[in-house]
């Protein structure tokens, strides 16, 4: 860790984004903002670069990385691109839809980057100073969440300053995220879409996009980033499904169920999505040991919301 604090600095300013691309060139790392989550951002195809990214993240070694794009063209010079791909492309991005794709032979992304895997995941932020950043370096940027592995990501630069402030040396905000929750990851195979990541594109906006079935994700290895049982999590424990409150505890509410908190007090899942992180972290940072969350439908975002919180209420040692 450093002795100083990441500057923070607008990604609407060209001169951040000069500067921002200058310490990416050099290899350094930059916090970046998508409209999901505030990433931690590095050039994909420098392998010590990477590293950095494993290092103050303290992430494992065995979680993939997903490659930031600014276009599909960019995307092609890196992984093979299915006709069922071009499609998703074509109608969700710029957007929060991850593709993991067949990544091409003898292309420069760093090996930590795919941690082993002969694909690629691959995103095309819908921010366009983000888009931008990458334009001017011309080159993928690989940027799992801009946090310490396996707590709350991040939602604004404040968030990422109070994670991993002395261990970069930018920042750059760009505002409240849109979303609030990680992209959909989706594995495009023979006939058929893998679900690997819930998130606000959902099974039947992919079915719609493209006549393919959606199949459930395979557990029993990582695939993709965001896998890991326990993940997402806040210092206290998580309790689920609750209704009301216990002694000790900060009840976040949803819908009927009032809390100290409300996701969303008239029942709106997109609502409850961009405010979940923040109200978790704004409960934890009450000191309470145990945060209790208000039950969510398990419907369209609901499912990515729920997804989050089981991650979060996973027992911590399961991790390792």
């Amino acid at each position: 860790m450093g002795n100083t604090i990441a500057d923070i600095e607008t990604i609407d300013d060209a001169g951040a984004r000069a500067r921002a691309v200058k310490i990416l060139r050099a290899g350094g790392l930059v916090a970046i903002p998508t409209e999901t989550v505030y990433g931690l951002a590095a050039d994909a195809t420098n392998p010590a670069a990477v590293a950095a990214i494993y290092a103050a993240k303290g992430r494992p070694a065995h979680n993939p990385l997903i490659s930031h794009v600014a276009s599909p063209e960019m995307a092609a010079r890196y992984v093979t691109v299915s006709p069922a791909a071009r499609t998703l492309m074509e109608r969700f991005w710029p957007g929060p839809l991850t593709l993991v794709l067949p990544r091409r032979e003898d292309v420069p992304i760093a090996a930590a980057v795919t941690a082993g895997l002969d694909t690629l995941a691959v995103r095309c932020p819908a921010l366009e100073p983000t888009r931008q950043l990458i334009e001017a370096l011309d080159r993928p940027l690989a940027a799992p969440s801009a946090n310490p592995s396996g707590k709350l990501s991040p939602t604004t630069a404040k968030d990422v300053q109070a994670g991993l402030g002395d261990r970069i040396p930018l920042i750059l905000d760009g505002g409240p995220a849109r979303v609030g929750i990680e992209s959909t990851i989706v594995g495009v195979e023979d006939g058929a879409l893998r679900l690997l990541r819930p998130g606000s594109v959902v099974a039947d906006d992919l079915t719609a996009a493209t006549g393919l079935a959606v199949l459930d994700r395979d557990d029993s290895r990582i695939t993709a980033p965001g896998q890991l049982v326990s993940h997402y999590a806040p210092n206290a424990h998580v309790r689920l499904n609750a209704t009301t409150k216990h002694d000790g505890e900060i009840l976040i509410g949803f819908g009927t169920v009032k809390g100290d908190f409300s996701l969303s007090p008239k029942g709106d899942l997109e609502e409850a999505a961009r405010m979940l992180f923040t109200y978790l972290r704004q409960a934890d940072e009450a000191g309470v040991g145990t945060i209790a969350v208000a039950p969510i439908p398990e419907a369209g975002i609901g499912i990515a919301i729920n997804d989050r919180l089981r991650r979060a209420a996973a027992p911590r040692d399961s991790e390792a």
